[in-house]
């Protein structure tokens, strides 16, 4: 009888360590006043013990438009926004930004206010809040147009320990105000001034224009001082279910995400 007891007792301590897990991995909605006085919102997804801490910014305007932690108005299919969990996963503290207050219109963050020293301090908001929850390391990830915050917030910040490039914008629209200034896109930032471990990953197959794999030798040459450059190719995936440079192709590593994640987070966890 008392071995059966212990059984049971075992048997449903295991059907309940996973609720448990979920509950310590449920998100919710922080926002935050910026020392500029705009808001800053964000998922955040916090494990019981994390390792590092990530945050996520998305491509394109990078307008949300969070209700809660799991509402948007735009933006669920993106490749980071998408891959949330997944960061979880791999004991990751995570934080998906939303654009601030005032870039909450239609147009959302264009190149300029990502590099802009207004956004590195929204940034450094969320940092600062990170590190305030766990005391592990802070690093950036950044998905096309997204890879402008991430770098600025490399570039500007102090208290980060590492950036992610990825799908990264090598070649500015002809249409871009920042065309002359910036013709080469992050290529074209002040990347020597990065000194923390940087990790650069791309589609090799990604069909984008202004994010061709072929031209991460430009970033390499750029980031003269990073304590570590590391280059990641992936090949692969489904068949893509939208435009090249949206989230459901190469571009968004449609259909490898677990392997994309998963270089990702070796990276960090090595570094």
């Amino acid at each position: 009888m008392l071995c059966c007891i212990r059984r049971c007792a075992i048997a449903v301590l295991l059907l309940l360590l996973p609720l448990a897990s979920a509950r310590a991995q449920e998100a919710s909605l922080v926002s935050l006043q910026t020392p500029r006085g705009a808001k800053q919102a964000f998922i955040l997804i916090k494990p019981q013990k994390p390792v590092a801490a990530v945050i996520l910014f998305a491509g394109g305007h990078g307008a949300l438009r969070l209700t809660s932690a799991s509402s948007m108005g735009w933006g669920a299919q993106n490749f980071v926004v998408r891959t949330r969990d997944k960061f979880a996963r791999q004991d990751f503290m995570v934080a998906v930004a939303d654009a601030p207050s005032d870039y909450q219109s239609a147009r959302g963050m264009n190149a300029i206010f990502r590099m802009s020293s207004g956004h590195t301090n929204d940034i450094g908001a969320i940092v600062s809040y990170l590190k305030k929850q766990a005391n592990v390391p802070v690093w950036l990830v950044g998905t096309s147009m997204g890879t402008f915050s991430a770098a600025n917030g490399g570039i500007g910040l102090k208290n980060i320990d590492g950036i992610v490039l990825t799908s990264t914008i090598t070649r500015a629209d002809p249409n871009w105000s920042i065309r002359q200034s910036h013709p080469h896109g992050v290529a074209s930032m002040r990347l020597s001034a990065l000194t923390v471990p940087t990790l650069i990953l791309s589609h090799r197959n990604d069909g984008c224009a202004i994010t061709p794999a072929s031209d991460t030798p430009k970033l390499t040459r750029a980031l003269t001082k990073s304590r570590k450059v590391d280059v990641v190719l992936l090949d692969g995936g489904n068949a893509p279910k939208s435009e090249p440079c949206q989230a459901l192709a190469q571009h968004g590593f449609y259909g490898i995400e677990d392997q994309a994640v998963a270089r990702i987070a070796q990276f960090i966890k090595s570094n």
